[in-house]
């Protein structure tokens, strides 16, 4: 293993508790998921990553969306690079000593820059060129396998950078990479995109595989009454009060803990893990669980990749990898840690693609939750 290789991996603490020894009827829900920790790099298109080049056949048209796009009238309106040029002027920025405000600590050059920037640009009236999202290689993903492909061993997921109507369209693409023999160089980019939160920003792979099991709204009333239950944790050996961070105090009754605390203990830090991920189970919250049922012939979809905006919170620091924990979490490129890619979809939340297991070739539907 190179060093290079070495500094990327990433691994996920084990649970404070074995959740099944507080309720067993989850062990036969358990299901693997591969947290792909994406780390700041500069990926090629022989990389498995998250907004880095994709290995495109240079004689496969290169993918539009041909709308609508409507403006919001208020948003400034920028290219891609307009984005790219603010992110790194603001890290520089942000490493620079003194200065207040912090206006005073630009170069004449950069003001200039920043001043171009807030003009805007055009409202685009043509077809939009589709960004590169995540291009996930089968050998860095092992679980992962379109239904009836055996022979591809590549997905590329893009996206319209505009809202439709409250997130960014997903177009998905599996393929064989040994078939690609001439790659497209220089791909299109759109001339604006909505928001800056719909640029990701470059970065390499560190899959890592997990266990995971239902949220709390998906499981069955005795189940969910088994997990607000403190004898059971008792039993099973959890140390309630070593689960810092838990917005939920002891009450006065009976029970050391109230009934929310216990339901949040289980689906903040047992059940589903937040960030980057290939399978596991969907993530609910923003609403309650509803049918994904695929819209060519009604069978139930599987959760096949989460985009993020943000890899952990505050509220659960056990889900941070031990090699953050390890390493300063400050960063001359990326001033938030928590979320290397710099992606904000519906401030805050997270994209999940499902797929259909019976066929490829029938839609996927998308998810904000």
């Amino acid at each position: 293993m190179s060093i290079a290789d070495a500094l990327r991996i990433r691994t996920t603490p084990p649970r404070l508790v074995d959740v099944t020894a507080v309720a067993p009827q989850l062990s036969p829900l358990a299901r693997t998921a591969t947290r792909l920790h994406p780390r700041p790099g500069s990926p090629t298109p022989y990389d498995s990553s998250v907004g880095g080049p994709l290995l495109w056949p240079a004689d496969e048209p290169w993918p539009h969306c041909e709308g609508p796009h409507e403006w919001d009238g208020w948003n400034e309106i920028l290219s891609p690079e307009d984005v790219r040029q603010r992110r790194r002027m603001r890290a520089a920025v942000a490493n620079r000593p003194g200065g207040d405000p912090p206006g005073i600590r630009y170069t004449s050059e950069e003001l200039a820059i920043e001043e171009r920037i807030k003009a805007g640009r055009p409202w685009p009236e043509c077809p939009i060129a589709m960004l590169p999202v995540a291009q996930l290689y089968v050998r860095d993903v092992p679980l992962l396998r379109p239904p009836k492909q055996a022979e591809a061993d590549l997905l590329q997921v893009l996206w319209c950078p505009f809202d439709h109507p409250a997130q960014p369209e997903t177009a998905l693409f599996w393929r064989s990479a040994a078939t690609v023999t001439d790659i497209l160089d220089t791909p299109p980019e759109p001339p604006a995109i909505q928001f800056p939160g719909y640029l990701p920003e470059p970065c390499l792979l560190a899959p890592e595989q997990i266990t995971e099991y239902p949220n709390i709204m998906e499981l069955g009333k005795e189940l969910q009454r088994q997990l607000e239950d403190w004898r059971r944790w008792q039993a099973a050996g959890a140390a309630l009060d070593s689960f810092d961070n838990t917005p939920y105090p002891l009450d006065s009754s009976d029970t050391p803990y109230s009934k929310d605390f216990y339901n949040e203990l289980y689906t903040g830090r047992m059940s589903v893990a937040p960030g980057w991920k290939v399978g596991g189970w969907t993530r609910w919250g923003l609403t309650d669980p509803l049918p994904r049922l695929c819209p060519s012939c009604g069978t139930e979809m599987d959760p096949l990749l989460t985009i993020a905006s943000g890899e952990w919170n505050s509220n659960y620091p056990d889900w941070i990898p031990d090699e953050d924990r390890a390493r300063s979490l400050s960063s001359s490129t990326h001033p938030e840690p928590h979320n290397p890619t710099m992606l904000d979809l519906a401030r805050g939340y997270d994209l999940q693609l499902h797929v259909c297991p019976v066929s490829p070739d029938h839609p996927h539907i998308e998810l904000i939750q």
